[in-house]
Order: C-alpha cells, then structure tokens, then sequence
C-alpha cells in the first residue's frame, strides 16, 4: 500500500478483521475465491466486509410477502391495500401505484435489470462469457462511488488519462482517500498508447484502471486500432502478474460519429481477456436515453472464466454496497423506463436525437476547418459524446477568456486548465458558429490588450 496523506485512514477501516467477518460476507468471499482467489483480492477492505443483509429485517419482508396481516414493510398502505398516497401528486403520474410508491429492490427492480443486461447484449454483439447481473444505482456517479467503494482502498492508485471530468477528484481522492495517477491522454491526433503501456509497466500487483470512452472533457473514442492496443497492454500486464480492475465509465455509450471509432464498449472484450482482469462496467439511461434527472445508472463486473455463482457474489457486493449508502434507487424512474423499452418507437426515437448530436458535431468540425482559429486556439481530438475542448495558445488564460465570454459576449463555456470545453450538445445547432467566433473575437481582443500593455510598459533601469 503506497504512503500518503491518507494511511491514517486505514486502521478504521480494518476495524473489522478479515476473521471477524459477518458469515454473510465471508460466504460470499468464499463463492468468489472458489472461484478466482485473484479477484478477491482486488477487492477492498469494505469490498471483502460489505454484503447484502438478506437475512434480517429485508428478509423477513420477504417470507411475510402475500400474507393477509404483513405488519413488516416500512411503507404505509391505504386501506384498499395499495400504497397510500397524496391525490395532488397521484394524478400527475398514469402508472399503477404500485410502480410509483414503494420502495425498489437494492439491486432493482428485477425486469429493468434482465431488460438492460438484454441491452448491452445488443448493443456489444462481441460480449461472451459470464457477466453479473447489473444492479441499479442512483446513477452513473453513484457506480462509480460502488467502484471506489468495493475495490478501492484509501492510499492506493487510481490510474486514469490526465484529461478527465472533475468529479473524479472530488469522488475518489477527496471522499475516498485514492491517489489520482495520470497518464497522457493524446499523442500525434490520438490516444496516447505508450504513456498507458509506460504507466501500467512500472511495477506489478494489484492495478485500478479507469477509461472513459467517450471521453468527457474530450469527446473522444479511440478507434478500433487503438483499442486493439489498449487491450494488448492490459493483457501483457495480466500476464506479467498484474492484478487489474478496469472500471469502464460508459456514459456517453452509444454516441460515436465516425467511422472507424470503436463502437462497442471496451467492456465486451475486457469481459474475457485474462483471469487476472475484472472488468466493471458503469453505464446508465442519464445519457444515453436523455433522461438525466432521473438518475438511474448500472453497475456489471465480468471476467474470463467467472461463474454464475461468482458474478452473483459481485452482484451481492455492489447491492449491499447500495443498501448501506442510498438504499435503493427510484423506484419511479425504473419503472419509467421499463415501460419506455418497451415502446415500439424507442430505437427511432433514438436514433433521432442521435442524428440530431452528429449534426452538430458535424458543424462544429466545419467550423473549426477555418484557418483563422488556429491564431488563438487548437481542437483537441474528438470523435463522440457531448464535449469537445479547444487548447488555448500560451499568451491566452482560460480563465480570463471564459468571464470575458460571459460578460461581453453572452457565452458560457467550462475553463479546464489552459483549455475550454465546450458542450455542442446543449447548444442550439444555428448557435454554433457564432459560439466559435466570439470565441475567436474574445482571444484576439485579450491577446491585442495583452500585446499593448507590453508595448506601453516603460524601461527601468535595473538599480531603481
């Protein structure tokens, strides 16, 4: 375990030895190494303690399920035997109270679990072998906080590309004690391969990767070339004796406009590279059904050779991991999107909001082909997703340039560094254009400020 300025934290958590363990927990630590010792020993101090209590209060609700006196569940009921509810909101909502009210399961509900594990099926046609039924989480950032929660100990390495979404810091560094160690995220117009081979090779044991495709601040995929690099290190390293957890961070999934970009989740081949490699796919319906506020994200780990009983272990893990943080994710938004799936017009409705973003990535490519931004700023790769970024040039502050924006131009971008990112997916497509030029406009007004002032700057002598 690496030294830093969390070490102090681990002896609360190692409160509860390994020895001591609850007998639900040490029975699903015995499923998983019957099965792999290697893959519980990626887990962390909680990951091997947590479990799901189906014993208990959860359990005794469900054998009293059915009965005419059932004085268990924590919910109120009318006296018709359906949940009580406030008429004012009842009739916002045309579903049966019974898919409103309740409490979901913590590892959700169990048809919208079998529909997405049919999904990602179908959308990663190469996906073989056993993967864990996904358990339902209050969102992509709640699977990430599971991630961090079941396989990562405070002190030990993250490691990510350096162009990252800034919630990773806050999540895993600030709440969870885990050092963020970065590797170069482009080289030559793509992803850096090499700085991932020459991150991943400088030592050997247990290893947490985190890719993020497509990228978010980025918007970039790699292409199928990349990715066949990409797995080829992961597989020497497990071959060389790494233990290594990818967490695949899916939540632009399905948003790629051009050809030769990987359009399969790095997940599917992950899934059964090598008995030394877990995978754990993040994904959820937040983006890629356009329905953010609900907050319904998954959680799945797969790995060559996992049995059923195995991936069921992990599945416990996470739902317990969920129990003992949120409870259970809304029941409401599950139920939503059940019946959503299930609409004939899903896939055009889809495939209309994704032409709708390739329309606009279009533009935005267009645009930056005019020779005159380069003067100011380069586009960083992209290929995918909501974002891309602009790299200022070294006279510029980003800073600077995105209040300008906001006071002279009525524009809003994220400063990240010495670089803007730009979301074209909120942007109204005609609005592009300008976007760029005001932009351009505000660099060459700061970059003519800044050029004046140092002319205008008097000479003083070096003994005044």
């Amino acid at each position: 375990m690496p030294t830093s300025k969390f070490a102090t934290i681990l002896p609360v958590l190692n409160l509860l030895p390994l020895s001591n363990l609850h007998p639900l927990a040490q029975k699903l630590n015995d499923e998983i190494t019957a099965d792999n010792p290697r893959l519980f020993e990626l887990l962390s101090v909680r990951g091997k303690n947590v479990f799901f209590p189906s014993g208990g209060i959860l359990g005794q609700t469900a054998e009293a399920k059915g009965k005419k006196f059932n004085a268990t569940i924590g919910i109120a009921l009318d006296d018709d035997n359906t949940p009580m509810r406030l008429p004012s909101m009842d009739h916002l909502i045309n579903m049966d109270p019974s898919a409103v009210y309740p409490y979901a399961s913590s590892y959700g509900k169990q048809p919208l679990r079998e529909k997405w594990a049919e999904m990602i099926h179908e959308k990663n046609p190469s996906l073989e072998g056993e993967t864990s039924m996904p358990v339902v989480t209050n969102g992509l950032t709640h699977s990430l906080s599971m991630a961090a929660y079941l396989f990562l100990d405070p002190g030990e390495n993250l490691i990510l590309p350096d162009l990252f979404w800034g919630n990773y810091n806050l999540m895993f560094n600030t709440v969870y004690g885990t050092e963020l160690q970065t590797f170069n995220t482009f080289t030559d117009g793509g992803f850096d391969t090499e700085s991932l081979r020459d991150i991943l090779s400088q030592d050997t044991g247990k290893k947490v990767l985190l890719l993020n495709f497509p990228n978010n601040p980025t918007g970039y995929t790699p292409t199928n070339a990349e990715v066949e690099k990409i797995l080829n290190i992961i597989k020497e390293r497990a071959e060389a004796g790494d233990h290594l957890v990818i967490i695949i961070d899916d939540a632009y999934f399905g948003l790629v406009y051009e050809d030769g970009v990987y359009t399969e989740s790095i997940f599917a081949p992950l899934a059964t590279l090598h008995e030394n490699v877990l995978a754990v796919k993040v994904d959820g319906a937040t983006k890629e059904d356009y329905v953010w506020g609900h907050r319904i994200g998954f959680c799945t780990v797969a790995a060559k050779g996992m049995t059923t009983k195995c991936a069921d272990a992990f599945a416990s893990k996470i739902a317990g991991a969920v129990r003992s943080t949120i409870s259970n994710a809304c029941h409401l938004s599950q139920s939503l999107l059940l019946e959503t799936y299930k609409s004939p017009s899903y896939n055009e409705e889809k495939l209309t909001q994704y032409t709708l973003l390739k329309k606009r990535y279009k533009i935005v490519k267009e645009v930056l082909d005019e020779a005159k931004y380069a003067e100011f700023f380069t586009p960083l790769p992209f290929n995918s997703g909501y974002f891309m970024c602009v790299q200022l040039n070294d006279a510029l502050d980003a800073e600077e340039v995105r209040k300008t924006l906001l006071e002279q131009h009525d524009t809003g971008v994220i400063a990240t560094g010495n670089k803007l990112r730009i979301a074209y997916s909120s942007l109204p497509t005609k609005l592009i254009p300008s976007l760029f030029e005001n932009i351009y406009t505000t660099c060459s007004s700061l970059s003519s400020n800044s050029t004046n002032h140092e002319h205008n700057t008097p000479v003083t002598s070096a003994h005044n």
